[in-house]
């Protein structure tokens, strides 16, 4: 069985199963999870916090998804030189 398939089977069962058995499992895998959540500094955050003011209020200058895109595409060819 592929790893794809594993993943859905075991979201699939977490959905349903007993509060119980969900318990037991976060027990189990506990550290794993914690060691695998992402901690931003307070630095992180507050660039984070202007960025977001900036886009909602207008400062910040947007752009489409293909523009996104195509910078992207841009920087990945520049730098294969």
């Amino acid at each position: 069985m592929d790893t794809s398939t594993i993943r859905r089977q075991l979201h699939n069962y977490l959905e349903v199963a007993e509060d119980k058995k969900v318990k037991a499992i976060y027990t189990m895998m506990e550290s794993a999870i914690k060691e695998s959540a992402a901690e931003y500094t307070g630095e992180f955050k507050a660039t984070l916090n202007k960025r977001y003011a900036d886009y909602k209020n207008g400062k910040a200058r947007k752009i489409t998804s293909p523009e996104s895109k195509k910078r992207i595409q841009k920087i990945l060819t520049d730098n294969r030189m």
